[in-house]
């Protein structure tokens, strides 16, 4: 049995056994209720359930108040497209982080308040702006283009228009470059230049977003982001809080152990010791490179970190009780200047609410002899922006001998097989990673890809060769409907 107490089916080797929520365990243990979902709706389907919302958005608001200070939680609608989850977020009473008209509208016609929005897009459209400073959401300024463009606009509305200034953190010291933002000088040099008194604007927060989850960097970034407030101050603006974005560390495996393993025996097999582990060797973002003195790895791992420590709550603990200045936490800088602390967490807000369930379609092999098996689903369909979804699978029998309608018996690899997709490419993988089938798969079967409604499921899904996108169910007390994102 694996760790979540579920027959080990399907798994890696080494396995990555996936931390699921008690909601999965009784799903994926019923192959009846997984057969009837892929039956009505389609392979593959998402299916939700939004309960962990709760707890994972009060463990961060927790560790603010821990450290005395106010955090609010904005949920980055990219990460996952349904409207069941903007209506469990808005009946919580957090907020929404907005990267698009129509992410914008569909917010507010689920009766969001536009206090409880932030506009966050990377690019922001006249269209876009115009409409979300009508409507009075507050707006994340990034350049100097948009910053004209949304005074040339809310100088026309008849209500001041609320926006924050998406600072770039001075690279340096540890901080990686970024392309969002501009820097500290550029802001107030463009303050100086175009006040806005007459511009129908308020200036109420400063803005920053970094890539990678090190809790140093992010202080590091508030600091600067304190210091900017202390000079928009000093210029007659009075913002109320600074915005750390978004990529706060979720861990989707609890075994350190099984992930430090899984890593040993692949830096091995790339370097030409061992099996390969992944499709025709892989390497995940590293390679092998000839030195003087040997072989050696080149490169860097081109993956979320699926185990991780420490996350959410106690990972922002320890920004906050990091120094910005001799003698001055975070926490305590933001404190002395009366600052709430802004955050648009996706992917940590969404852990345990979602997994997608697809159907086995045929077990071969290729004409090198690798055993595959099909899946009725893309590589779009489970992926964000990491090579590869190092969890285990989860086989459900619902094929031959099972709840469904399979044909064949359970057919086995004995060393493993990959899961391939629906696209008629060579590299079509839904994972990279070998999978081991103890006891054989059967045509029909249900697999299940755990925990993947943060990105996994929408942020790059795509709908060629004119097969229509994965269904999305949500729980609700009459079991799993359709949500209203489908119908768009």
């Amino acid at each position: 049995m694996s760790p979540h107490g579920l027959r080990q089916a399907a798994h890696g080797d080494p396995a990555l056994p996936a931390r699921l929520e008690p909601w999965m365990r009784r799903l994926l243990g019923d192959p009846a209720a997984c057969a009837d979902l892929l039956r009505e709706h389609g392979s593959p389907v998402n299916v939700h359930d939004f309960g962990p919302l709760r707890g994972n958005a009060a463990e961060v608001v927790e560790a603010g108040r821990r450290q005395g200070v106010a955090v609010r939680v904005f949920v980055a609608r990219k990460a996952n497209k349904t409207l069941g989850l903007v209506d469990e977020t808005r009946r919580l009473g957090h907020g929404i982080d907005v990267g698009s008209e129509r992410e914008l509208l569909q917010v507010l016609d689920r009766g969001v308040p536009p206090a409880d929005i932030v506009l966050t897009a990377a690019v922001k459209p006249g269209r876009l702006l115009r409409t979300a400073m009508a409507r009075g959401v507050p707006v994340v300024l990034d350049n100097l283009d948009e910053a004209l463009a949304a005074q040339s606009i809310s100088s026309q509305l008849p209500h001041p228009s609320s926006v924050a200034l998406r600072l770039a953190p001075e690279a340096g010291r540890g901080l990686a470059p970024t392309r969002f933002g501009e820097g500290m000088r550029t802001w107030l040099d463009f303050l100086d230049a175009h006040p806005f008194e007459g511009a129908g604007q308020r200036l109420d927060g400063v803005h920053f977003h970094l890539h990678g989850y090190e809790p140093g960097d992010r202080t590091a970034a508030l600091g600067q982001a304190i210091e900017l407030v202390d000079q928009v101050r000093l210029r007659g603006h009075e913002p109320s809080f600074i915005d750390m974005g978004g990529g706060m560390p979720m861990s989707y495996i609890d075994d350190a152990g099984a992930w430090e393993t899984f890593w040993d025996r692949h830096e091995a097999a790339v370097l030409g010791d061992g099996e390969a582990l992944t499709w025709r060797g892989d390497g995940l973002g590293l390679r092998r490179e000839e030195g003087r003195d040997g072989a050696r790895l080149a490169g860097a791992r081109d993956l979320y970190p699926y185990h991780q420590e420490p996350v959410r709550g106690a990972w922002l603990e320890q920004v906050l009780a990091g120094e910005v200045a001799p003698g001055s936490t975070a926490a305590r800088a933001l404190r002395d200047r009366d600052l709430a602390l802004h955050c648009e967490p996706g992917r940590s807000m969404l852990d345990g609410c979602g997994l997608t369930l697809s159907r086995v379609a045929f077990r071969k092999h290729t004409s090198d002899g690798i055993p595959i098996v099909g899946l009725e689903m893309n590589r779009t369909q489970c992926r964000s922006t990491s090579a590869d979804f190092l969890v285990d699978p989860i086989l459900v029998r619902t094929g031959a001998h099972g709840h469904g309608r399979g044909t064949g018996d359970h057919w086995n690899a004995p060393r493993g097989a990959f899961l391939v997709g629906a696209y008629c490419i060579e590299a079509e993988l839904i994972l990279r990673r070998r999978i081991v089938f103890p006891q054989g798969v059967a045509v029909g079967d249900c697999i299940a890809l755990p925990n993947t409604a943060g990105y996994l499921m929408h942020i790059l899904e795509s709908a060629s060769h004119q097969i229509p996108l994965a269904a999305n169910v949500v729980r609700s007390q009459d079991g799993f409907a359709r949500d209203d994102i489908d119908g768009l």
